[in-house]
């Protein structure tokens, strides 16, 4: 079963159950389970064998990974967070000035993809900030909780993936050969990912054409809220913008300068590093602590000198922000557990094997090609950076001329495609702190959210087949066919699904 396609039903079980039954802790356990037995079958460990796979090696290792307990530590002070900003009434008073400022419904979902493309940094932080920020807006103009974590999840990896200075381009850069200048190769890529680009694209013409498809419409059809009062009811009276916008500013500034802290930047003599190159250097998880952890500290000092909260309502935040945060952190264990399951059965590897052997005979199909690939092992693994660690040295050795279109054509297909099954996906981590960030049921946010991803996917796999085709006519004129090509389909598959809706 190791290293065969029995390394995938693992994941396609969870993901299928979490559809089918709306309930996604159970699926992903199931999962891991099927894994476990997949093991130990495999390597004839027996019943015992099977329980150190599932909970040994499996839960409590990923439990007690630096990178994994430093996303959970960032997960609860930003609960944290969120719980002192609508204790001391800011964000109720952000929704009072929202009002005045911001006239329609349209223009509070511009604003929210607006502030998602801003915060390219990570995604991560983009999640959880941009639904702190936006909720009292999105709550004062009847867009469901579904819509919101759409609009989040859709401006986070999508937004990362084609910024040069973020995390992501940083995990690209690394898993480019030695000798090769990876953030160049990055950028050079960018262009080319048209599912980032066309996801983008999608929501802007989703609102200004007024209308939504599929299991979206349901809950954006009802004009009802869903979002939770129980804060408002104890919040501080002396609470304004202030109280809002200073923590959001702080959390941006610290958690940037902690991550280009761990990249190097504030060393000395010749281990300093300079801004982009300490960006490609970060770690993510320690500086998103480290930054988080002083807005944190300088957001309580703040109430505490404004005496807008006192000490103990400061302290009482910290438990609430953890109990809100309690949800993703178990979806997150469990679906990173599953994950270690998948590898351990070497999915990777057996995923690998099929892009090389496809490389044969299909030279044009190839960036199509890698782009389903790429999204079917990212929505089976619920990981974009596993994915691009899979194939981008491939898509290297593949096309080994650094000048050679298909070879930028196809990185960039293999990332957008990474970002396709991340976006896809239940399992997949930034999906989950969406679900968070929006306060929104986390298979109500898949549910609804795929329609419009898939809708974008097959232009996408179109328009590579197209690039494909062009790149012999040179890297600049492959990418303008494709674009306008691309951008025609994205809009009348957006004509003829308004139709259908309005019929």
């Amino acid at each position: 079963m190791v290293g065969t396609f029995w390394s995938l039903v693992p994941p396609i079980v969870a993901i299928a159950l979490a559809l089918i039954t709306k309930e996604v802790y159970s699926s992903l356990f199931v999962g891991i389970l099927i894994g476990g037995a997949f093991f130990a079958i495999d390597a004839g460990s027996g019943f015992t064998g099977f329980f150190t796979h599932v909970f040994n090696e499996g839960m409590i290792k990923q439990l007690s990974d630096s990178w994994n307990v430093g996303i959970l530590v960032f997960l609860v002070v930003l609960g944290t967070m969120v719980a002192l900003m609508n204790r001391a009434g800011g964000s109720a008073a952000f929704g009072e000035w929202a009002k005045k400022h911001i006239k329609t419904k349209a223009g509070a979902q511009v604003a929210t993809i607006c502030l998602g493309v801003l915060i390219f940094i990570d995604d991560y932080f983009n999640c959880l900030t941009v639904g702190t920020v936006m909720r009292p807006i999105t709550k004062e103009y009847k867009i469901s909780h579904e819509k919101l974590a759409y609009l989040i999840d859709a401006t986070a990896a999508p937004v990362c993936i084609i910024a040069p200075i973020s995390s992501w381009a940083a995990a690209v850069a690394g898993f480019v050969s030695e000798g090769e200048n990876g953030l160049a190769l990055f950028c050079k890529a960018i262009p080319f990912n048209f599912y980032a680009f066309f996801t983008i694209g999608m929501m802007f013409l989703l609102v200004f054409m007024n209308f939504e498809f599929g299991p979206m419409a349901k809950f954006e059809n009802s004009r009802k809220s869903l979002l939770d009062d129980e804060e408002e009811k104890k919040t501080s009276s002396h609470g304004t913008v202030f109280d809002l916008v200073f923590p959001i500013a702080s959390l941006i500034l610290l958690c940037t300068l902690g991550m280009i802290y761990t990249g190097g930047f504030f060393a000395s003599g010749e281990d300093h590093k300079g801004f982009v190159d300490a960006f490609a250097n970060s770690d993510a998880s320690v500086g998103l602590v480290l930054g988080s952890f002083a807005a944190m500290i300088l957001t309580i000092a703040v109430y505490l000198i404004r005496k807008v909260l006192s000490f103990k309502e400061c302290m009482s935040c910290i438990p609430d922000g953890f109990k809100a945060m309690v949800p993703a952190i178990l979806i997150l264990t469990l679906a990173w557990t599953l994950k270690a399951i998948t590898d351990s059965l070497d999915a990777p590897k057996y995923v690998a094997g099929l892009v090389e052997s496809s490389a044969q005979g299909f030279k044009n199909f190839l960036p199509a090609i890698i782009f389903v690939i790429a999204a079917l092992l990212a929505f089976a693994t619920g990981t974009s950076w596993g994915t691009f660690g899979i194939l981008i040295p491939i898509c290297i050795a593949v096309f080994p001329g650094a000048g050679d279109p298909l070879r930028i054509i196809s990185i960039s297909a293999c990332m957008a495609g990474a970002v396709c099954g991340d976006h896809c996906s239940p399992i997949s981590d930034t999906t989950i702190m969406a679900s968070a960030g929006a306060q929104c049921d986390h298979v109500n946010h898949v549910s609804t959210q795929l329609p419009y991803a898939l809708t974008v996917a097959a232009i996408s796999f179109l328009t590579y087949i197209i690039a494909g085709f062009t790149q012999e006519l040179g890297i600049v004129v492959s990418g303008i066919i494709s674009w306008i090509v691309g951008a025609i389909l994205l809009f009348l598959a957006l004509v003829v699904a308004k139709q259908k809706f309005d019929k």
